[in-house]
């Protein structure tokens, strides 16, 4: 449930609420009921540069030596690379 903080016009007291979010705002105060008014504080829980995401949790830790992405999914073996000498020449 979220936490709501709300400051009364009477008193100058701020208090918090836990309430669902689809409960009515409060409107009186719980030390002197006084009218009371839902305030916005800033949170803790800060999300900082381009694409966190990605370069801290989307891709597996890989062993020493190995490139990031070889273009093949995991599991899949790498294409085998064609080479003009071992094919077969075709003589019309």
């Amino acid at each position: 449930m979220p936490i709501y903080e709300y400051k009364c016009s009477k008193c100058g007291e701020i208090f918090e609420a836990f309430q669902k979010i689809s409960d009515d705002p409060l409107t009186h105060c719980k030390y002197c009921k006084g009218k009371v008014e839902r305030i916005f504080s800033q949170t803790s829980f800060q999300l900082k540069g381009s694409g966190w995401y990605l370069t801290d949790y989307s891709r597996k830790s890989q062993p020493a030596g190995t490139s990031g992405d070889s273009g093949a999914k995991s599991g899949e073996k790498p294409a085998k690379s064609t080479d003009s000498t071992s094919a077969p020449s075709s003589t019309t």
